[in-house]
Parts: C-alpha cells; structure tokens; sequence
C-alpha cells in the first residue's frame, strides 16, 4: 500500500505491506471556504462574542495587528487583504496600521521572506514590524500573572489604541491548540518570560498535551498574559492539508477561539485502534518540518498511537537543519535524556529552546525515534544516537523495525503528522 507524507513542499511516497499496515490516522475533509476575502469581511460584520469590527474600530487611533512568522501555514496574504480592505471602508488610513510580526523566539522575516508573508503590495505600503523578544528596550511590563510570570510585551502592541490578533488555530503540543492567545504569549513576548511558561512546571503537566485546553497550564498561562495585554478582535482560520481555508472565527478572543478549537478537533481527530509496534509520520511539510527544532512536534503527535518501547519513523525535509544556535547545542551537548530532565527541574537552570528537548525527551522516553532528513547529515555528528537516529530511507527504518518486532509488526501511519491528532 503506497501512502504519501506531508514532507517538504511535494510530500514523500513510501510503501508499506498491507498486512502490515494496522491502522491509517488521518484527519476529516471539511468544506473549503469559497471566496474567503469575501467570507472573512462577512465574518468581521458578525462577529463571534463581539460587536461588529466596524463598530469597534471607528474611533481608534493607531492599530495594530499582529500577524505569525513564516515558521506558520497561515494564509496572512488572504487574511490581510480582507481585514485592510476592510479598514479602508470604515475611513482608516495606513498611517494609523502597524503590522507586528509575533515571532516569539524565532529570527525576524526580512526581504524576500517578508515578501512572501505579505505580499509586495503591503510591504510597500504599510508600516511593518517585527518583534525580536531579546530586545528588553523593545518591550514594556504591565504586571505578574497569578503564577508569577513576569508580563513583558512588545511596547508597538501595547501603544496602539486597537489590537487585532490574526493566525491560525491547528493541534499544538503543548497549548492544546494554536492560535488566539498564542499570538501575545510567546508571540509577542519578552524572552526572560519563557523561563515561565515553557519551564517544567508547565510542560510536566499531563494536561499541556495535544488537543487538551481544560485544566492545561500553558493555555491557561497564555490567555492569562493576552487578556492583560488587551486584545480587541481576533481572526483565526483553520485549513486542511492543501492550506485552504476551513473555518474563519472571527471576533471575541475567547469565544472565537473556543469555537474555532472544538471545529479544529471535530475535523482533526481520529480514533486510533490501538497502540502499534511502528509509527511513521512527518513533521507536517513545510513550513512546519524546516527544522529538527518544529519536527519535534510530529515526534510528539505520535505518541499516543505508538507501544512503549515501539518505534516512531518520522520523515521531516529539515532544510534549514537543527535549529537555532541554542537548539543546536542543547541537542549536541545533552546526550542524556534522562538526566537532561532532571537538570531542568532546578529553578535557577534555564536555556533557550530547553522546552523542544523536553518533549522531544518524552517521545523518546514511549519509543525509539528514527528520523528521515537527507538535509541533516552534515550536521549528523552533532545528533546523538541516544536521542534519536538518522536513517537514509524510511523502508530503511521500517526494515529495523520488522527486525526488531518481527515481519508480521503492526503498523500505523499518521500521512499529516501533527495536523492530526490520534485519539484512543
């Protein structure tokens, strides 16, 4: 039986026997939204848990509106053609828009990535920024949450008299869902926050899992940090694997969110027969699978579908490799999982990027992991065989896997990778 990965831009093929194959986890088909400039501005005029945009948005100064990185599958072009067409009726000129960049951690989009986030029309004539969360002049705090996190945000954000919070709500792995309040928190923040809501705490909790929103602590945290920033509209879409639009929740950041994660879970889900010997997934394809770093989240998706002590075969394209300078050298440096873990349980040890390998060592700690990314072998030597292995062909690793479990092993494969999430 032949399947296709979401790997890179054009997807990989691979084979797997049919009496082998135990289970295919894969995500609903929902309708396509037909003209979605149109259906997003229809979306502003009726609003979810708010009034109409326009109402809103008729006495404001300057605005902001925050956008996602290119680290993200969000159709932004689209969704800013709708909501600055729609700008332009109620009278708002472009020198009031400030376009800000959530790139939380990530490196700022410039030249030619900033032009395929927004497209050359709004490059040229709005004024957009990014956030970089190493700049504390660049932010402000406003306060602790109940937990004590320090909440320092960007200041361009904080100073507009309107705040508009775009992106898309998709399975995260540690806050439930995307979108909503993700855009502020990490989006947005201060890096000295991260020590925060991405410290173990957080990310031990059996609740900061794929698709949970009750009782997650991340998610809590998160919208916690949004409502303290202020959030006056939101517009979240949902996609499918071709990144056509699906849903489109626009308006109040709570009820809007909620709305767009429980259609994200209805289309997303799928009741898995049971745990198999072997996984093969991928890390998403592009954008989601440039690094090692985002290819953790397929890793992580896989979990509930696979034994302990199984096997989790994840294809990821890698093409911009590990990962930043801080997730390079956690991954070469910290060949111990195990006591990797329990070094990040003491307060006053922290790292950038420790959060990835934290999940990436739970994953590792249900199933061996073997990664297929041609991309990665000529930084192999910095990926230690503890943490996972590099095998030139998926089959490669299939083969290991009939070795070690025997030809006739279970096999489930998950085409999507994190898009989809496994229920049991």
């Amino acid at each position: 039986m032949k399947f296709k990965l979401n790997y890179g831009y054009d997807g990989l093929e691979i084979e797997v026997k049919d009496s082998n194959v135990f289970d295919i986890a894969e995500s609903r088909n929902a309708d396509v939204v037909k003209s979605p400039v149109k259906a997003l501005k229809e979306s502003f005029r009726n609003p979810i848990g708010t009034n109409p945009l326009s109402e809103k948005i008729s006495t404001a100064g300057r605005i902001c509106i925050v956008i996602s990185d290119s680290t993200r599958a969000v159709p932004t072009k689209i969704i800013l053609e709708a909501l600055l067409s729609e700008m332009e009726n109620c009278s708002i000129k472009k020198e009031q828009i400030t376009i800000l960049i959530a790139t939380g951690l990530h490196r700022p989009n410039l030249g030619s990535e900033l032009e395929n986030l927004v497209g050359r029309e709004i490059m040229d004539n709005y004024k957009i920024v990014n956030h970089y969360a190493r700049d504390r002049q660049a932010c402000k705090m406003i306060g602790n949450t109940r937990r004590g996190t320090p909440v320092i945000i960007n200041k361009t954000y904080l100073e507009a008299d309107f705040r508009i919070l775009t992106g898309l709500i998709e399975p995260h792995f540690m806050a439930g869902f995307s979108g909503g309040r993700k855009a502020i928190c990490p989006g947005i923040s201060y890096m000295d926050m991260f020590k925060h809501f991405h410290g173990p705490e957080i990310l031990e909790s059996p609740f900061a899992s794929n698709a949970v929103l009750e009782n997650n602590p991340f998610h809590m945290e998160s919208l916690e940090i949004a409502k303290m920033a202020g959030v006056d509209f939101i517009v979240n879409v949902t996609i499918n694997k071709n990144k056509e639009i699906t849903g489109i929740f626009s308006g109040d950041l709570e009820a809007a969110f909620y709305e767009g994660a429980a259609f994200c879970k209805e289309y997303n889900s799928y009741k898995i027969k049971g745990e198999a010997d072997i996984v093969i997934t991928s890390g998403g394809g592009l954008p989601l699978d440039a690094t090692l770093y985002q290819a953790v989240k397929g890793m992580v998706a896989a979990m509930p579908a696979v034994k302990k002590d199984g096997m989790i075969i994840i294809a990821s394209e890698c093409n911009e490799e590990i990962g930043s300078k801080e997730f390079v050298e956690l991954v070469t440096n910290e060949k111990d999982l195990d006591a990797f873990i329990e070094k990040i349980k003491d307060p006053d040890f922290f790292v950038i990027d420790q959060w990835e390998l934290e999940e990436l060592a739970k994953a590792r700690k249900k199933a061996e992991i073997y990664l297929y990314s041609p991309c990665l072998s000529a930084c192999a030597n910095k990926i230690p065989d503890g943490t996972l292995k590099l095998v030139p062909s998926v089959e490669e690793a299939l083969e290991i896997g009939f070795e070690k479990f025997g030809r006739d092993a279970k096999v489930t494969i998950i085409p999507e990778g994190p898009y989809t999430i496994p229920i049991k």
